[in-house]
């Protein structure tokens, strides 16, 4: 019976996870409730995976890259990516990988790819290679790069921790290299190979500025005295060259036709670019809706600035409103209009309509990754989104320059506290704190942005850990070893590993990388079990599989390049299925000959 409820509670974690409705922490949690609700696990197992040395340690890593990022460490290596442009495209997006990999390999991979992204579109602007072609070669790398040592992605954590509950050795600091070197190399060659046939180039040359030209929606109102008030619409869609979507009136839609008589009484839906956004918002007798503004742009003072920020994985607004986040209270900016990608962008229209899911407005519309807003408020304001943790800052703003005097003492402690902490001179989460504490006693960052980090991740770390020692205790890990070993019978031990693999890459579309990997583990120690082999290839090879999750963009670093990249889920599909097949082979290769069975 135990095994039942905890295989349905793995059940309700997967669909739970694809709800992009329901934020990722609040169904981590519910994981917890459930097994402690149902007797699967003490209030204490429950819980005992948030206060984990490893999980801890996992947070003061991402504060420790936030100091990384505020020297200027990572903006001083991408400013030299724009000189290998001038030997090619391949060139170019070969040096851009490596290097991406190269950081990914010791930092989160999503902040990798958060922090090269501007850096990306800047050099491939400059250098006339189309974001296509270089922005999903960037999420790969970041992905590639964190199988080579264990601080390249909290799921190497994790699965370490994972292991050394179980009574197992843990995962040693370049225990993964003679695997995940080959392996990111492979990748990164073929990616640069497949690279210019699979991927699109649905932007030409391009300008500068040409990555920022995309459609935004935003509610426009006739306000008392406007002198479009008892005119047709053909004033502001002719005359004004402005393309109204739709109106609503009383909360019904109304035909938007050119002679369709104005009243006042109605939300003009307007599609169109960012300059013809900024034109309404300065056109007389039609304004930005206040219901989208929640401010008065006359109290902002002549230092403003516009900004497009994009709403990354793991940010607070994702699954909120702007109403409902009290945005203008929180960040004191201006939220003028919302793009969204084209697919989405159409089911938007028609729910701002009515006519799919109920009416609803701009300012309730729960925000999706990868949305981008168009937000105008004071400078120092914007500023402060440089943090890249609620919104991703894509355009229109100067950052303020990072402290480049302090990008070597940042990378000494950031080096002394992994050495500390991999050397065993001071347990992981000691040394992971002492050398945040120390980046803000020297002035590497500010205190706050130590504390800006994913809180998401910590508690879903915490929860699947919760998950995974219930699937060991209650049976279910052992029920399903049980079930994949019989595949042993007719390919031995690496047709196991294969399924094992394959399994975890499956899984890692709609439950994170994290989840997948402590999923799949308890099965995978208990097939290892039933064929009499060793766990460490099992184990192992579940680790490399759960970052080789290319075919679909849910994986936090493609979610990042989707938007400004211009992608379909198609483009994935098409190089993630020969990389991802390719690296399967591999692994299943060079695992057993590094970790024999």
């Amino acid at each position: 019976m135990t095994i039942a409820i905890v295989l349905a509670v793995v059940l309700i974690a997967l669909v739970l996870f694809t709800i992009d409705s329901i934020p990722i922490e609040v169904s981590s949690l519910v994981v917890v409730c459930l097994l402690a609700l149902t007797g699967v696990l003490t209030p204490r197992q429950a819980f005992e995976g948030f206060s984990n040395d490893t999980v801890i340690f996992i947070f003061t890593l991402l504060a420790m890259t936030q100091g990384l990022a505020s020297t200027g460490v990572v903006q001083l290596v991408g400013q030299r990516l724009a000189f290998f442009a001038r030997f090619g495209h391949q060139t170019f997006v070969m040096a851009m990988m490596v290097v991406v990999a190269v950081f990914s390999s010791v930092i989160s991979n999503t902040v990798t790819t958060a922090a090269f992204l501007p850096v990306a579109i800047g050099a491939a602007n400059r250098a006339k290679v189309p974001k296509s072609k270089v922005l999903l070669p960037l999420a790969y790398a970041s992905m590639l790069g964190g199988m080579v040592f264990l601080y390249g992605t909290s799921t190497n954590l994790v699965m370490s921790a994972a292991l050394e509950r179980m009574g197992m050795k843990p995962i040693g600091v370049a225990e993964l290299a003679p695997v995940g070197l080959p392996v990111a190399v492979i990748g990164i060659l073929v990616v640069v190979v497949l690279g210019p046939l699979l991927l699109p180039s649905r932007v030409g040359k391009g300008s500068a500025d040409e990555w920022t030209l995309r459609d935004y929606l935003t509610e426009a109102v006739l306000p008392a005295g406007s002198r479009y008030l008892g005119k047709p619409l053909a004033e502001i869609t002719e005359g004004l060259g402005l393309r109204v979507i739709g109106l609503l009136r009383d909360g019904k839609a109304t035909s938007a036709t050119p002679t369709q008589v104005l009243s006042g009484d109605e939300r003009l839906l307007v599609e169109g670019s960012r300059e013809d956004i900024l034109r309404v918002k300065d056109l007389q007798g039609i304004e930005i809706r206040p219901d989208l503004r929640h401010a008065d742009e006359a109290q902002l003072d002549e230092d403003t600035a516009l900004v497009e920020a994009a709403v990354p994985p793991g940010s607070p607004l994702v699954g909120r409103g702007l109403k409902e986040a009290l945005f203008v209270e929180r960040y004191g900016l201006v939220a003028l209009a919302l793009h969204r990608h084209p697919s989405l962008q159409r089911v938007t229209k028609l729910q701002l309509l009515g006519r799919t899911f109920g009416e609803r407005r701009l300012s309730l519309l729960p925000l999706a990754v990868g949305d981008v807003l168009l937000l105008r408020g004071p400078r120092e304001k914007a500023a402060e989104l440089a943090d890249g943790l609620s919104l991703t800052v894509l355009s229109g703003h100067e950052y303020q320059p990072p402290r480049y005097g302090k990008a070597l003492l940042a990378v000494v402690l950031f080096l002394c506290a992994l050495a500390a902490g991999s050397l065993d001179i001071l347990p992981l989460s000691v040394a992971g704190l002492t050398g945040m504490l120390a980046m803000i006693a020297t002035g590497c960052m500010d205190a706050r942005k130590a504390f800006r980090v994913d809180w998401r991740v910590v508690l879903l770390i915490g929860s699947m850990m919760a998950l995974g020692l219930a699937m060991e205790v209650s049976g279910a890990g052992k029920f399903l070893g049980q079930r994949v070993a019989e595949l042993g019978d007719f390919g031995g031990p690496r047709t196991v590993l294969v399924a094992l693999m394959l399994l975890t890459i499956v899984l890692s579309a709609p439950m994170s990388n994290q989840a997948a990997a402590l999923v799949v583990l308890p099965v995978a120690v208990n097939a290892a079990a039933q064929l009499g082999v060793d766990v460490r290839p099992f184990a192992i090879g579940v680790t490399l599989a759960a970052s080789c999750s290319f075919i679909t963009p849910l994986e936090p670093s493609c979610v990042m390049v989707y938007g400004p990249g211009h992608y379909r889920f198609t483009d994935f599909f098409r190089l993630g299925t020969p990389l991802t097949g390719l690296l399967v082979v591999v692994l299943a290769v060079a695992v057993p000959w590094v970790w024999p069975f």
